[in-house]
């Protein structure tokens, strides 16, 4: 918790860790800005403060033209915050809101509309529409000032009810009308969209170290589905993938920064090309959730670089993040598949699967060529298919099922503990493969693994015992940031033997199966 004097320092100071977190709102301008915005420094009694760019919107102010506030890194409290607030902040930047409403919204979180309106204006000044809405506004400027769409299709891809919505929106928002909004930007660095073909940034605060990304991605990737390929710059890496949505499929290309690129530049170039511009909110909202771009970095290293075990692996590669995933229903198929096995052979049989029982695209791009199996699908997948022992597969299709009916749930809105305690219920899912979902597909910033064997690895290079119950305690002084001290033990193992695919994560010794 920061009070507002703090708040003025930051702003100040032009400090940019703390974009996203909160919101400077002048009364004598009549707009709000990041903390970070370059222009001269408000005096301190023209400022108020507000959580949200919706709660400074709703005061009645427009976002600052020169330091696009509404282009910023979510606060990082939403990435890993597990109260209500938390869980509702994810399913609105999932774009559960223009999809199902705020009664959906509430039923998905197990409270009434008035409940759930009462507690988020209560926090954050803004309710699940008007949160809803900045969202939609933020994706209508992006869309106007990157593309050349015709407006009305853009109001309609942005998650907008009507075209008049879209106008009035934008002129309260940003005090511009749709077309001066886009004449903000010369024609020439506009793109003519193809079958929905979209460039764009991906903000990020602190350091980001993305080398560390790439190849947790590329080690894991599931072929058809995913790749990594070298990128049109030197040195730099792309990764590739596609991308089941709510209103079809996408193919997604994130860039990775180049050995000459400082890690702090604040942004990982995105291309997009969705079969349906409704999708744009929710497939940048899960990009950013695969590869942690919300997180408070500087918090997790100062943390973590005080502690003599990891101090010298955090100065010496600051920015490690701790990648979620863009399908929870994938990433648990998965988890259960490297259960006891190789990442390579894990890798092997997720490719099989998908090319088996996931859907085909219409036109491959490079190597992918598939959408990853729903688990519907896998629910009824023939036995032959399954090629592992039968108690694996038998813990398979039992959470493909679960997961599917909807007993088990694993989407941002759901309660930690009670997707834990679902979890451990079904056959063959113990400790590591829940551990494993709730630091991945539930964002918990504090999960620790004593039994995996990367873990394991990881602090034996460190001259430290690596039993379960020492490194559980040895782990306690990393609390609340023991899911980025996992990825920094994985990281030293695999610089032992990059090829010993049992000295990473999706592979578990010990692990009832």
């Amino acid at each position: 918790m920061i009070d507002d004097d703090t708040r003025y320092r930051a702003v100040d100071s032009r400090d940019a860790r703390f974009d996203g977190v909160f919101f400077t709102a002048v009364s004598t301008t009549g707009i709000y800005c990041r903390p970070s915005c370059p222009a001269v420094t408000p005096k301190r009694v023209n400022c108020s403060f507000y959580p949200t760019a919706a709660a400074a919107q709703g005061a009645g102010y427009r976002a600052c033209r020169r330091c696009r506030p509404d282009s910023v890194p979510g606060s990082p409290e939403w990435n890993h915050r597990a109260d209500l607030v938390g869980r509702a902040m994810r399913l609105i930047g999932d774009g559960v809101v223009d999809r199902e409403g705020v009664a959906g919204l509430a039923d998905r979180l197990g409270y009434s509309s008035r409940q759930l309106q009462r507690q988020l204006t209560a926090e954050l000044g803004a309710g699940p529409l008007a949160l809803a809405r900045a969202q939609r506004a933020q994706a209508a400027r992006l869309l106007l000032q990157t593309t050349e769409l015709p407006v009305t299709e853009i109001a309609f891809a942005a998650g907008f009810a009507s075209v008049r919505q879209f106008n009035e929106t934008v002129r309260e928002v940003y005090d511009r009308t749709p077309s001066g909004l886009r004449a903000e930007v010369a024609a020439g660095r506009r793109n003519t969209v193809r079958a929905g073909s979209i460039s764009l940034r991906l903000a990020y605060r602190g350091a980001l170290d993305s080398e560390h990304l790439i190849d947790f991605l590329a080690l894991r990737a599931v072929p058809g589905v995913e790749e990594v390929v070298t990128g049109a710059q030197p040195g730099v890496r792309t990764y590739r993938r596609t991308l089941a949505l709510p209103y079809g499929h996408a193919v997604a290309e994130v860039d990775g920064l180049g050995p000459a690129t400082d890690p702090r530049r604040g942004w990982l170039d995105c291309r997009l090309r969705l079969t349906d511009l409704r999708d744009l909110t929710t497939a940048v909202y899960r990009l950013r959730a695969l590869f942690d771009l919300d997180a408070d970095p500087d918090a997790v290293d100062t943390r973590l670089g005080a502690d003599p075990v990891l101090g010298d692996l955090v100065r010496a590669r600051p920015g490690i993040r701790s990648p979620g995933h863009v399908d929870p229903h994938e990433l648990a198929v998965r988890a259960v598949l490297g259960q006891q096995v190789s990442v390579a052979a894990a890798r092997t049989l997720a490719g099989r699967l998908a090319d088996r029982y996931g859907v085909p695209l219409a036109e491959p791009s490079g190597g992918l060529r598939v959408l990853f199996p729903s688990v519907a699908a896998l629910a009824g997948a023939e036995p032959g298919d399954l090629a592992m022992p039968q108690s694996r597969r038998r813990a398979l299709t039992g959470l493909c099922t679960a997961l599917a009916d909807g007993t088990v749930r694993l989407d941002g809105g759901v309660d930690r503990e009670q997707a834990e305690a679902a979890l451990l219920d079904l056959p063959g899912i113990g400790p590591w493969t829940v551990g494993y979902l709730r630091m991945r597909a539930l964002a918990d910033p504090d999960v620790f693994l004593p039994t995996d064997a990367g873990v394991r690895h990881g602090l034996l290079r460190l001259g430290q015992a690596g039993d379960p119950k020492a490194a559980a305690a040895i782990a306690q002084t990393w609390a609340p940031w023991r899911s980025y001290a996992v990825h920094r033990l994985w990281s030293t193992a695999s610089a032992v033997n990059p090829a010993q695919g049992r000295t990473t994560s999706d592979s578990v010794k010990g692990e009832q199966a």
